[in-house]
């Protein structure tokens, strides 16, 4: 946790404040943290966007908002606190030196400027802060996701903002890096021996990782007929989800020495043959279903435009550790519950002595890391249901829950990463070259569904995706429910 008062930033530049991210997220995040006395005492906060509001009209505007995240009455005055630091200014991010006069005059202090807005107004955005020194050292700049679309779009957007600002203060967003029960994954791996000594291909059999979305694409229909899921979910959130489970020991916490071990992961992925890409890999798009009892209408994209809203993929890490171990990738749309977990499961005692289950019925032992819509960590084992009145040893399943004691608070992703951004924590953003070696997998997988013809599947919402996702989707959720 930082020291408020310790803190230099001065001036906190949050790009895209209109915008649905900073309504919904950003400015919640940043009143929790005012209203725990953690935001430095003298920080401003400066909103920027294209719609034509005055600083008044901007705080009645954000007012409403954080009501509405934050209703009860306590909140009020922590509100009005937080506004009393925000202005307001109206700009065309398309134009530096339009963007370099609306932040002119916060010059003599440290800024830390957020860019939600959209990639292709990256350049230009931090052009204009550059010229208003904006930039300078030891400033720093936070940028969202996604960075580019292919591996040569993401390499020139890297290029462009390295020519402005230094790597080591260039802060990329992957909100799930800020998730506690993700913080969580390298404290049970690293901090225990139990964990960390099975954490190989001699006992574990598989990996699953999961993001699944019960919403649609609406809002998003033009982004996503570009993007699709894979390039959306996959190449950012799962990837780094995958690095950390599968990275090799830091030499400490310090930040780029926990980025240096997930790069290594992120080469060592095996690019996807087309001649195994059928096998390996599964897209699909969701037609008219049902979620929580109501239709809803399919996915129909625009025309010209092909993007699957469900990918599955099994990976292979090609290093001594993970050698043979498949990590099923997995993330779709109107899927049947919002729901993400990392699953991994352990193989089979080498030798069963039990009457009940057979050894072929017997669940296996699990390490289920839940990431939404609860933080929670759960780990299967087996148990007795012996008693006198059993003529035979039967095993039962025992789950043993890990989660966070009641009342214990927990910050969410954003509140982190503001705070590690604030302070000059960089460990849980994501370096230059994790996003080139990211693409550089991701870019695999898309040329052999090209060069392989790859058709897209199709399924109806509210389900788990086709009937062959079965073999890429983790064995605890309900396979009863798959179409």
């Amino acid at each position: 946790m930082i020291d408020p008062h310790a803190c230099p930033t001065t001036t906190l530049l949050l790009f895209g404040a209109t915008g649905d991210l900073a309504q919904r997220y950003l400015f919640p995040s940043l009143l929790r943290l005012h209203a725990d006395g953690l935001l430095p005492a003298g920080l401003r906060i400066r909103g920027l966007a294209l719609s034509a509001h005055d600083d008044a009209g901007f705080a009645q505007l954000l007012r409403q908002r954080l009501l509405e995240a934050a209703p009860d009455a306590q909140a009020a005055a922590a509100i009005e606190g937080l506004l009393a630091r925000v202005q307001y200014r109206s700009v065309d991010l398309s134009d530096s030196a339009a963007v370099t006069a609306a932040v002119a005059d916060v010059g003599g202090g440290t800024c830390l400027s957020y860019l939600s807005i959209p990639p292709a107004l990256y350049p230009s955005t931090a052009q204009g802060l550059a010229q208003a020194g904006a930039l300078a050292a030891p400033s720093r700049l936070m940028l969202e996701k996604p960075i580019g679309s292919d591996g040569a779009s993401a390499d020139a957007l890297l290029e462009q903002i390295a020519g402005l600002i230094e790597e080591d203060r260039t802060y990329r967003v992957d909100h799930y890096l800020g998730k506690a029960a993700v913080q969580n994954l390298m404290a049970l791996r690293f901090g225990n021996t139990l964990l960390e000594a099975v954490w190989n291909r001699n006992h574990i059999e598989s990996v699953h990782i999961l993001v699944a979305e019960s919403g649609g694409v609406d809002g998003r229909s033009a982004y996503y007929a570009q993007a699709g899921a894979l390039r959306d979910m996959v190449q950012s959130h799962i990837l780094q989800l995958l690095a950390l489970v599968a990275m090799e020991p830091p030499v400490s916490l310090q930040a780029d020495r926990i980025r240096d071990e997930k790069v290594k992961v992120l080469r060592s992925l095996r690019p996807l043959d087309p001649k195994t890409a059928a096998p390996l890999t599964l897209r699909a798009r969701y037609g008219a279903g049902r979620i929580d009892g109501q239709d809803v209408p399919g996915y129909v994209p625009p025309a010209g435009t092909d993007p699957e809203t469900f990918a599955a993929v099994t990976a292979h890490i090609d290093n001594w550790r993970w050698a043979g171990v498949p990590f099923h990738l997995v993330t779709g749309k109107r899927l049947p519950c919002r729901s993400t977990q990392v699953v991994i499961t352990l193989k089979p005692v080498s030798h069963w002595l039990f009457d009940k289950p057979s050894r072929g019925q017997a669940q296996p032992n699990r390490i289920t890391l839940q990431l939404q819509p609860n933080e929670n960590i759960q780990l299967g084992l087996l148990s007795s249901l012996a008693g006198p009145e059993w003529g035979a040893l039967e095993l039962q399943p025992l789950a043993l829950e890990l989660s966070v004691p009641a009342g214990q608070q927990r910050r969410i992703a954003y509140e982190r990463l503001f705070l590690d951004a604030l302070s000059g924590n960089s460990a849980l953003f994501v370096r230059a070259d994790e996003v080139r070696a990211a693409w550089a997998w991701t870019d695999s997988v898309l040329a052999a569904w090209q060069q392989a013809g790859l058709a897209m599947g199709s399924y109806p919402a509210g389900q788990w995706g086709p009937q062959r996702a079965a073999q890429f989707l983790p064995a605890n959720l309900l396979e009863p429910s798959l179409p």
